[in-house]
């Protein structure tokens, strides 16, 4: 595609000049991709109920007739396995990501969900639906509990959980769009498109390399095959999420330039971005941070939220960091000093213990950790559809 069949950038976006000087194509396609969702999907979703239902029956294993143009077409695109997948290869990163649950499971909250804040556009349809900075926690878990069907040995078969709910997962996405579109809010000349196509493949570095950047500042350190493995398994969530084939991320190359076109495009974070960050680290991760503390609550608690914004402004740096208004500290001093000798001991824990042993024991005590969080917060659903009176249900 040439410069001059880009399309015009939605009119909230920034630096677009710079933007097709450095990235060229890659600028144009982000661009382009601002106007463009999931055709897929939405027609599923702007179609009878029939075609929502098929989908589901599908999902859950019914081999009946599918009737609906739009269902079918949506089957035949996830029922079939692209060119380049290496079903193999899920299996190896689902390994290699359960070892470090916990690691993981902090950093996505305190550095790659934080790092998406700082673009208040990809926010909006959560903010229109009333779930942005609003119960952290809950949001949080219903993540957490799609990622423990994804990160999951045989989890991406299809018609496996981890497949189906992240096909669920579109069809939520295709939901919010409908119902923001309804509702008359959406200002498309300044936004673009609801959920674009730009937006969904960061999601993809935001569970990719955000998170794996920033777990190396805590002292995991992966080879070359491991991370390789967990690309190629975000590549292919990409892929059953409606990603288009030119934005999909093969590797880290291409994620890191997604996070770099995200980052120099948003006209950068508003009132409500702070917000979320303040409830996300003090309503949810700063006191699941003070239960692992040996402390009485009047010191664990104030204590975990310092070092939970310490570890953001690590995971984040300082201009991304003050630009949320993240609080600033000598935690993140203690964050970096502590790094080495926790890549010690995780080496220490691998060469004792082993990679294959430490996966095995790792998805029994993951899955436990998700029923705790669960029940503490009395959530009985999996995925947003399944609440009732919420888009998408």
């Amino acid at each position: 595609m040439g410069s001059s069949e880009t399309p015009s950038a939605p009119r909230a976006l920034v630096n677009t000049e710079t933007l097709l000087r450095r990235h060229g194509e890659a600028g144009e396609r982000w661009i382009a991709g601002m106007w463009r969702a999931d055709p897929l999907a939405d027609a599923v979703v702007a179609d009878a109920k029939l075609a929502g239902r098929e989908v589901r029956a599908f999902l859950a294993g019914d081999v009946a007739e599918v009737t609906t143009a739009s269902a079918a077409a949506l089957i035949a695109q996830v029922g079939a396995d692209p060119d380049w997948l290496e079903r193999e290869r899920l299996d190896r990163a689902a390994d290699v990501l359960v070892r470090y649950s916990a690691q993981w499971g902090l950093v996505l909250g305190a550095a790659s969900l934080l790092r998406g804040a700082i673009n208040p556009i990809a926010a909006k349809p959560l903010l229109l639906t009333g779930r942005y900075g609003s119960q952290p926690a809950v949001r949080s878990i219903e993540v957490g509990e799609w990622l423990s069907q994804v990160v999951r040995r045989g989890g991406m078969a299809i018609g496996a959980p981890g497949f189906g709910h992240t096909v669920r997962v579109r069809l939520i996405h295709a939901h919010v769009r409908r119902h923001i579109e309804a509702a008359g809010q959406w200002d498309h000349d300044a936004w673009g498109v609801p959920i674009p196509q730009p937006y969904m493949a960061f999601t993809l570095a935001e569970f990719g390399h955000i998170s794996l950047a920033a777990m190396a500042k805590i002292g995991v350190r992966l080879t070359p095959a491991e991370l390789a493995d967990v690309y190629h398994l975000w590549r292919y969530v990409g892929y059953l999420i409606g990603v288009d084939e030119e934005l999909n991320p093969v590797g880290e190359a291409d994620q890191i330039r997604i996070e770099e076109l995200y980052r120099l495009t948003s006209p950068g974070p508003d009132a409500y971005s702070r917000e979320f960050v303040r409830a996300l680290t003090e309503g949810y991760l700063a006191p699941e941070l003070a239960n692992l503390l040996p402390l009485p609550a009047t010191v664990g608690k104030p204590l975990a939220t310092t070092l939970m914004y310490g570890m953001s402004r690590v995971f984040l740096g300082e201009d991304a960091a003050d630009s949320l208004h993240i609080p600033d500290g000598v935690a993140k001093h203690v964050v970096r000093l502590a790094a080495p000798g926790l890549m010690v001991l995780d080496q220490a824990r691998t060469r004792l213990l082993g990679r294959e042993r430490i996966a095995d024991a790792a998805y029994p005590i993951r899955d436990r950790e998700l029923a705790r969080l669960k029940a503490q917060h009395a959530i009985t659903h999996d995925l947003v559809d399944a609440v009732p009176g919420a888009v998408g249900h």
